[in-house]
C-alpha cells in the first residue's frame, strides 16, 4: 500500500516575535514495515534545520530560527510503502502469559519508567488491577471498555486531561484516550508508552473516522516475546499497517507534533491553523 501525508501547521502572531528553537516530532520512525519514498519538509526560510534523533530515537528537526517573524509554517509531504501487517502477529514468552508479566531484572531496569503510573487515580473494576489474568485478553478488554464507555470528541489543541478527569467527563480527544489507557496498563504492571503519527482510514465510513483529519495518538505495550504492541483505544484495535508512527515517548511532552517557544516584550495574540491529509495512491 502506497501513502501520501501531507502535514501543515502554520503560527501566526500579530506583530514579530522571536522563537526559540523548535522540534518537530513528525518523521516516520524506524520500521521495516515502511518505506520512505519522498519527503519534503519545509519552516521559515532563514531556519537552520538539524536532523537528529533523540533518546527514544525519534527522528526530529531541531529548527533554529535566527530571525524574527509574524508566521511561523511547518509543512511536511511524505510518500510512503507500507507492508501489510498483522497486529496478532506475535508469540508471548511465558513469563508474559498474565497480567502483569514477569519482566527480568534487566528488562525492568529498561522499563521502570514505563511502569510508573502518571496520577494512581482510583480505576473503574473493568480497568482495575485484581490479579493474574491472560494477557491478550485482559489488554484487549481495556482498549475496548475504554472505546465503548469514554465518548469521542474534537480536541485539537491542549494538554491531554488527567485520567481521572477523562473518567469523570466521560469524553476527551485521542490524548485523553491514550492517557487513560497508559495509566491503566501501567498499575496493571505493563509497560506502556505513548505513540504519536499518522492514520489512513480511507476504508471507514466517514462517519467512523476519527484520526485521519489530524495527527493521533495511541499507546504501545510492552510484552515478553512480543515487544512493544500498539493499542489505539479511540478506535479500540490493536494497530497495524494503518498506523505510521512518528514519536515514542513516556510522557506526551516526548510526543508532541511541534515544540517551541516565542517571545515577546509585549503580549502578543497568536493563532495555530493545521490540517492533515493520509490518502492511499496505490
Amino acid at each position: 500500500m502506497k501513502l501520501k501525508i501531507k502535514k501543515e501547521s502554520v503560527y501566526t502572531y500579530e506583530g514579530p516575535v522571536s522563537f526559540s528553537p523548535h522540534h518537530a516530532r513528525i518523521f516516520p520512525r524506524i520500521d521495516l514495515s515502511v518505506k520512505v519514498e519522498g519527503i519534503r519538509f519545509e519552516t521559515h526560510s532563514a531556519a537552520d534545520v538539524q536532523f537528529r534523533q533523540d533518546l527514544f530515537d525519534n527522528h526530529i528537526a531541531y529548527c533554529f530560527y535566527p530571525e524574527m517573524s509574524n508566521v511561523l509554517p511547518f509543512r511536511l509531504e511524505l510518500d510512503l510503502e507500507v507492508e501489510e501487517r498483522n497486529p496478532f502477529h506475535f508469540l508471548l514468552e511465558p513469563d508474559g502469559l498474565q497480567v502483569p508479566p514477569q519482566y527480568r531484572d534487566d528488562e525492568r531496569s529498561i522499563l521502570t519508567p514505563y511502569l510508573m503510573p502518571v496520577s494512581g487515580c482510583k480505576l473503574p473494576s473493568p480497568l482495575a488491577p485484581y490479579g493474574p489474568r491472560p494477557t491478550v485478553e485482559t489488554i484487549l478488554n481495556f482498549n475496548h471498555w475504554i472505546h465503548e464507555n469514554i465518548e469521542y470528541e474534537v480536541r485539537p489543541t491542549g494538554l491531554p486531561h488527567t485520567p481521572q478527569e477523562v473518567l469523570s467527563i466521560g469524553a476527551g480527544s485521542c490524548r485523553d484516550f491514550a492517557a487513560l489507557l497508559t495509566e491503566t496498563l501501567r498499575q496493571n504492571g505493563v509497560a506502556a508508552r505513548l505513540v504519536s503519527g499518522f492514520v489512513w482510514e480511507g476504508d471507514k465510513p466517514e462517519e467512523e473516522k476519527r484520526a485521519s483529519s489530524a495527527m493521533h495518538l495511541w499507546v504501545e505495550a510492552c510484552l515478553p516475546g512480543a515487544g512493544w504492541i500498539g493499542m489505539d483505544p479511540t478506535n479500540g484495535v490493536l494497530t497495524d499497517h494503518h498506523f505510521v508512527a512518528t514519536a515514542v515517548g513516556r510522557r506526551h511532552e516526548d510526543v508532541a507534533p511541534i515544540s517551541g517557544s516565542y517571545y515577546s516584550e509585549t503580549p502578543v495574540a497568536s493563532e495555530l491553523v493545521t490540517s492533515v491529509s493520509v490518502e492511499q495512491t496505490a
